[in-house]
């Protein structure tokens, strides 16, 4: 399935070139003559025309780019140590280490999860293309713990639609800067990306989706706060928007957190707990992973200061 992504453009990027813009707005690291080349076969449209790749921006222009998928694409198979919790002739899960990219993408097409599932699963659902095979959803990089992928489409679709209507149970540890007040507490702000940095997402009314996490105060360390948390909904990087929205980042967010203070390779986050009703028995199975070691010196460091 091709990835559409839609962005209107700002004051602050008039007149810039429409290939410029969209390589900005890109997460994955597309080159300027890749995307010049999908203006070229129409893949990129400005309030739904086709245009060239100089053209230039006006405020409020509706910036259209459908990704196409790759006419052939070898994921090589690699014999890559997994951290399986659960696995049948359906589905599979995992504790994913902190610091593996889940599927291949420019600049990273090998050494990722998917590498290393096709090796152990052989065979993947193809719901999500050649790139992703059956993955149902992701977690960032830098962020440990539980994910679960789907080996047939029939499951694939089912555990898709439970993540749609939110009755997946997706639980995270996060190790916060500054001491959280309240025990407990609701954020629901929407999530857009942000108009400065395109890479970035940020709490927007502009052009953003609802985002709801929830958060429960684990342990207190004066400075730092350990949260436990529970998304009901799954936005990129929600996590660690909405943390630096309540002025909390993630312990080592290298995007959104503190230059100052304790250090971290990669943000203090962990998929703990993942909850789901399995795709043909139909029975609610629920795991748990326990902090990572990393992550867990640094509690024990914080707990004897």
């Amino acid at each position: 399935m091709n990835e559409t992504l839609e962005w209107t453009v700002t004051a602050d990027t008039v007149k810039e070139r429409i290939d410029k813009y969209v390589k900005e707005c890109l997460t994955e690291d597309y080159s300027r003559s890749q995307i010049q080349l999908w203006i070229e076969e129409g893949h990129v449209t400005v309030n739904g025309n086709p245009v060239k790749s100089n053209y230039k921006l006006a405020e409020g222009d509706l910036v259209s780019v459908t990704i196409p998928e790759p006419s052939s694409v070898e994921i090589v198979p690699e014999n890559i140590p997994l951290d399986v919790y659960y696995e049948d002739s359906d589905m599979i899960v995992v504790n994913k280490q902190r610091g593996m990219v889940v599927h291949p993408a420019p600049g990273h097409s090998s050494g990722t999860l998917v590498n290393a599932l096709m090796y152990h699963c052989k065979d993947l659902s193809g719901i999500n293309g050649e790139l992703r095979p059956g993955i149902v959803h992701r977690i960032d990089k830098d962020t440990s713990g539980l994910l679960m992928a789907a080996k047939n489409d029939k499951a694939h679709a089912s555990l898709a639609a439970q993540l749609k209507d939110h009755s997946v149970t997706r639980k995270y540890y996060a190790l916060v800067h500054g001491n959280v007040t309240h025990d407990q507490g609701t954020i629901d702000a929407p999530i857009g990306r942000d108009t400065y940095d395109r890479k970035m997402f940020t709490v927007t009314e502009r052009n953003s989706k609802t985002a709801v996490t929830h958060f429960h105060v684990a342990e207190r360390f004066g400075d730092y706060t350990l949260l436990e948390l529970k998304l009901e909904t799954g936005r990129t990087h929600q996590i660690r928007v909405h943390m630096k929205f309540i002025e909390h980042p993630l312990v080592g967010d290298p995007l959104y957190g503190r230059s100052k203070g304790i250090k971290m390779n990669g943000q203090a986050l962990h998929a703990a707990v993942l909850g789901f009703i399995h795709p043909s028995t139909g029975e609610y199975l629920e795991f748990s992973a326990p902090i990572p070691e990393d992550m867990e010196d640094l509690l024990i460091s914080l707990r004897n200061r």
